[in-house]
């Protein structure tokens, strides 16, 4: 199988869908859009005019030539649309989260699994630029020990209905803290604030705790007066912020901070960050070129089905956590 024999069909194009139909349109593999509001469609439609798109699922399901089926729609979906995709016998990309819990999300690996089809989870700062650098640096050493990482994911909407701040905005930095520490969590607390709606949190702090002693704290929140996507990382050899808000050239920083002894007291010696070049591409477009290599080569992808059920695993905990206001603890 080569690119010019994989057909994309994107079903959901709504806020984030639309930056899907762009992208798989660009590299030349969309073949259908389907969406529930033909108004939407109508629009798809007059701007890619050479793509077919529909109301209906089954349509999609049963076009033989489809080789992928993206889904982009509200996370309660998730489960059902991935399920019919894969049983069609379709590799299937799902926008985070992969489902609302973990039996539904385990359920969805287990079949494409046995259908042996590509299952790819949106988890799109994998494919970012300074995230794989990020990554390349911590495998050198240039940190050293990593002690602990906050992330902070602010911003003013996109206020959700069915879904809270935690599972909509939260599993981005859930993704990239784990594949950094690379262990599964010992503990996780979660508190956060309902202002909008008394059942849904608009905004939640997360700790979590690791088995080699790093901490990472997860702040998400639609109340925000303005932007902020940081992630930063504290080793005992340097620092690192990646804020993903700022220009190219200055997306990833690197402080090399020390901290001494001097007549018995810690003092820190402070020094200018180094601006950490990294090449200039668009991460969702990465990120769906991806999943058409893994169609075209049969690689595991980088973001796979096993990665997102970790991710869920952990928003799971922590809503239980912000549910009965206790630490969760996931071992011992």
């Amino acid at each position: 199988m080569g690119n010019k024999d994989v057909k994309i069909a994107v079903v959901g194009s709504g806020y984030w869908g639309k930056n899907l139909v762009r992208v798989f349109y660009e590299l030349g593999v969309l073949k259908t859009v389907c969406d529930n509001r033909a108004d939407i469609l109508k629009d798809i439609y007059e701007k890619y005019t050479d793509i077919s798109v529909t109301t209906d699922y089954s349509e999609i399901l049963n076009e033989k030539e489809i080789t992928g089926i993206v889904i982009s729609l509200p996370a309660e979906k998730h489960y059902e649309y991935a399920i019919k995709a894969i049983l069609a016998r379709k590799h299937v990309f799902i926008e985070k989260p992969i489902a609302l819990n973990n039996l539904e999300a385990e359920e969805i690996v287990k079949i494409a699994k046995e259908y042996k089809k590509i299952l790819m989870v949106g988890h799109v700062l994998h494919y970012h630029p300074a995230f794989i650098k990020l990554k390349e640096m911590l495998r050198n050493g240039d940190f050293g020990k990593i002690q602990y990482i906050y992330s902070n994911r602010l911003n003013l909407g996109k206020i959700r209905r069915a879904e809270n701040i935690l599972w909509s905005f939260a599993p981005h930095d859930i993704s990239m803290i784990l594949t950094l520490v690379d262990e599964e969590p010992i503990s996780i607390y979660t508190s956060g604030g309902y202002y909008l709606n008394e059942k849904i949190a608009d905004t939640t702090m997360t700790l979590i705790d690791f088995p080699d002693g790093v901490k990472a704290h997860i702040f998400v929140s639609w109340l925000h007066p303005f932007k902020q996507q940081e992630l930063v990382v504290i080793g005992d050899k340097s620092m690192a912020v990646f804020d993903d808000t700022k220009p190219w050239n200055e997306k990833l920083l690197l402080y090399p901070h020390k901290i001494f002894m001097k007549n018995g007291i810690h003092v820190p010696e402070k020094k200018e960050p180094e601006k950490i070049i990294v090449e200039e591409s668009e991460p969702l477009k990465n990120e769906c070129q991806h999943f058409i290599d893994c169609i075209v080569n049969g690689k595991i992808p980088i973001s796979d089905g096993k990665e997102g059920v970790k991710v869920v695993k952990v928003l799971e905990a922590a809503q239980k956590s912000l549910d009965t206001k206790m630490k969760i603890n996931l071992k011992g």
